[in-house]
């Protein structure tokens, strides 16, 4: 299980080098934070969002791409298909990587699964009524991170950065913007992260508390204490001895926000892609303790939660660099209020759709949240040459992934005399 281990950390740490630029790219971009700031934060809010809420996702690409009762009767070949995986997706993001493209690691473990179970079983062993599902994610994720980045960002134009007085303007806007940003949190995070003290309450104690209650009173205390101390803090924060190359007092004020929301992303993108890195290792685990396949779902021990998030936050730390360039700085020229509102786009993407379960794209909610503020500032600003590549990348992955597991899958067979 070591090697096993070794090899979900390698898919973990190049998804991190790859995808930090999903979470933190557009706050380096804009220079709200510096780099090293960057991957702290990410690193933190990354490692707690795929160990809290990285579960559903992680189930989906278990179990829901290939049947596992196609495996029953030969539970190995599905650990071995599960390894060629991890092998596959890791090359393939690392290659990537190393051009500075933000490529899809969902891509990449969906492709790699499809490979592998192609050669394994046959094209009918694949569930493509799943692939179906997960591929109109891919294709709607951007469209509708564009759409609520282009929403947002035109509101904030229009009242706060038009305004005859923007600085006065946004002080006033401060709980407000708190109330967005906490709400759309308490909205989607808090129900997963309290249903267990419901169900405690309730089943222990005698309670008959609804499964909403306890969420929504949290939110709603959190935004009261939040907008609180927004109105009285923030300001005093941004007028302080700190030191930024932002010189706008308006975008230094957003620039605070942009903070907050670049965590918020940081939590969403490692709630969803954690799932990509340690889904086969979860397989696998399964398998050998119990010796058959998981046809009634799969429970994801804490521990492979952890070797995930371990593996991102180390990814991000050392090979983040070129993607965050990408990102940040090749698309189109960022400020903190475009960058925050490109991340509440983002973020509210991914979440809702790791509440369903559904391994989407964060690099493509993030390039779509940006495009949308593109459109909204003027066309020409942005980049077309950057982001055909970017796309390039997304079309190839798939295939290139399935590819590699395949031939990898193959080879294995051969040499291990895997039927």
């Amino acid at each position: 299980m070591l090697i096993l281990t070794l090899l979900a950390l390698y898919v973990a740490f190049n998804l991190g080098a790859n995808d930090v630029a999903n979470a933190m790219g557009t706050s380096v971009g804009s220079k709200a934070v510096s780099l090293k700031q960057a991957i702290i934060i990410a690193g933190i809010l990354e490692f707690t969002g795929a160990v809290l809420f990285g579960q559903g996702v992680t189930e989906t690409l278990g179990t829901q791409i290939a049947h596992p009762e196609l495996f029953t009767a030969t539970p190995q070949t599905l650990a071995f298909g599960m390894i060629s995986v991890l092998i596959s997706s890791g090359v393939w993001l690392q290659i990537a990587t190393s051009l500075g493209l933000p490529v899809s690691s969902s891509h990449a473990v969906v492709g790699a699964i499809a490979g592998f179970t192609w050669v394994a079983l046959g094209i009918t062993a694949i569930d493509w009524s799943s692939i179906g599902l997960i591929t109109t994610g891919w294709v709607f994720t951007p469209i509708i991170s564009a759409i609520i980045a282009m929403i947002f960002y035109s509101l904030i134009q229009t009242w706060i950065i038009s305004h005859p007085d923007p600085e006065k303007q946004i002080q006033e806007w401060i709980p407000w913007l708190s109330v967005i940003l906490l709400s759309i949190f308490g909205v989607i995070v808090l129900p997963s992260l309290t249903q267990p003290l419901t169900q405690f309450l309730n089943r222990n104690l005698g309670f008959n508390i609804p499964p909403h209650d306890i969420p929504i009173f949290t939110g709603v205390i959190a935004m009261i204490g939040l907008t609180f101390y927004s109105w009285k803090n923030l300001q005093n924060q941004i007028t302080s001895s700190h030191k930024s190359p932002i010189t706008n007092p308006t975008e230094k004020l957003f620039a605070r926000f942009q903070l907050l929301s670049a965590c918020f992303v940081a939590f969403a993108h490692g709630s969803n892609d954690v799932g990509n890195a340690i889904a086969p290792l979860a397989v696998i685990f399964y398998i050998a303790q119990n010796n058959n396949v998981p046809n009634n779902g799969i429970s994801i021990p804490l521990g492979i939660m952890i070797i995930g998030g371990i593996g991102i936050v180390a990814g991000l730390a050392i090979l983040g660099r070129k993607v965050i360039t990408t990102i940040g700085e090749n698309i189109i020229k960022l400020e903190p209020s475009s960058g925050f509102c490109a991340e509440i786009a983002t973020a509210t993407t991914i979440l809702l759709a790791s509440k369903m379960g559904l391994p989407v794209s964060t690099s493509h909610a993030l390039v779509g949240g940006v495009v949308g503020i593109g459109i909204v500032q003027n066309l020409k600003s942005i980049q077309l040459q950057t982001l055909q590549g970017i796309i390039a990348a997304w079309v190839i992955t798939v295939p290139m992934s399935a590819v590699i597991s395949a031939i990898i899958f193959s080879i294995i067979r051969i040499f291990l005399n895997v039927n």
